[in-house]
């Protein structure tokens, strides 16, 4: 996530300067997370609500619950799985600087991966339960090491992942649907934790339930190993460049993602929340591979980057520090110990305060990365990781 391209990489067997289009795709990546974590921040019991069905169905019945419900339904998996893909990406990039200079793989990239696995772990017990680090830590090292095998090896452990995630989510979504037992609801204590609880209680709450709240990266182990590898394959094809070819490959991502990812994830949608899991696991990274094209697309077609692209660009140079001030953030605006906003607002203002809340805390993250690399290299906690682990 930390990783920028400041060296030469290559692609397609060449030799490029930095692809200015990957900072923008991890920018949108970060503020679009937020789009589908901001609803988790607000539900009722929040993290663990999210497990008992705090957040409501998609409904076109108002039309503030069809505005909230498409915008839910846009961000829902997609982004998080684009951050995924890029976080392969980096990883390729990480790669081909070793190789070119003749040094060790995985060698300190193991340090770096389990740096981060402790960066996700305090995150998780201090700041969200939903936390991505930990299970991009854990994939990075599996990665890593099928680098260094043959291409055909990996590509073929990247397919067989994709039919082993595809398989489990489908077993589990005809689980769901042959349940006809109804949910039992959020718990009145999670309710009142999250809207009156001090800091320390939700911290001892993380920790009494860690195993349940880390079941999501375990049971979409195999999907981000297919995320990462799919990351590394594009990479290498040149797909993040800015020759025609590259415009090309980005043009089929743009179709055939958007083309079989809006029907699919419209189809879902539609058929209920027992199908919540081949939705977000299922069709949003098809989705996601479409959102890359579409982004490419209109990078393509700026000639002089505004203030938008610039402030973009900052937010995915420091990726990793937005990622976890925008949770921050969130927290201090919805949980008790903070404004206690979630539980003054309730329902009754979604979700027109929900989606104010997202533009609030992206607007904050465009305006302080602009500033914060104005006058330093990296961001604070990429200065930390790269502090803590020079030799």
């Amino acid at each position: 996530m930390t990783e920028t391209l400041r060296d030469p990489v290559e692609t397609a067997g060449t030799t490029t300067k930095r692809l200015p289009l990957l900072d923008v795709l991890r920018g949108v990546a970060i503020l679009g997370t937020l789009m589908t974590n901001v609803w988790v921040f607000t539900a009722p019991g929040s993290e663990w609500g999210v497990l008992q069905g705090a957040l409501p169905e998609p409904s076109f019945a108002t039309v503030p619950e069809a505005v909230g419900s498409v915008f839910r339904l846009l961000a829902d998996g997609k982004f998080l799985s684009m951050l995924t893909i890029l976080f392969g990406v980096g990883l390729a990039i990480q790669y081909g600087s070793a190789a070119r200079r003749g040094r060790p793989w995985p060698g300190p990239y193991r340090w770096r991966a389990l740096f981060l696995f402790a960066e996700g772990t305090v995150h998780f017990v201090l700041v969200f339960a939903w936390d991505v680090l930990m299970g991009y830590a854990v994939t990075a090292l599996l990665v890593a090491w099928l680098l260094t095998r043959s291409q055909r090896a990996w590509r073929r452990v990247m397919w067989w992942a994709a039919g082993v995630h595809l398989t489990v989510i489908g077993l589990l979504t005809a689980a769901l649907a042959s349940d006809p037992s109804p949910g039992g609801g959020v718990s009145r204590e999670v309710v009142d934790l999250y809207a009156h609880g001090s800091w320390a209680d939700q911290i001892a709450f993380r920790l009494e339930n860690a195993i349940a709240l880390r079941l999501e990266p375990v049971l979409t182990f195999c999907l981000l190993l297919f995320l990462f590898l799919l990351g590394v394959r594009l990479f290498r094809a040149g797909a993040f460049g800015t020759d025609a070819a590259a415009r090309r490959i980005r043009a089929r991502m743009l179709v055939w993602g958007l083309g079989l990812g809006v029907p699919l994830n419209a189809a879902v949608a539609v058929a209920g929340p027992d199908f919540l899991l081949l939705g977000r696991y299922g069709a949003a990274p098809l989705m996601a591979v479409g959102y890359i094209g579409l982004i490419g697309a209109a990078v393509d077609r700026v000639r002089r980057p505004g203030p938008l692209m610039r402030a973009l660009t900052s937010v995915g140079r420091m990726a990793l520090s937005g990622y976890v001030a925008q949770n921050v953030l969130c927290v201090l605006v919805a949980y008790g110990f903070g404004l206690g906003l979630a539980a003054r607002l309730g329902t009754s203002w979604q979700p027109w305060w929900v989606m104010g809340l997202w533009a609030a805390v992206s607007v904050v993250l465009l305006v302080l990365s602009t500033w914060w690399l104005r006058r330093f290299p990296a961001g604070p906690l990429e200065s930390v990781q790269k502090w803590a682990l020079r030799r």
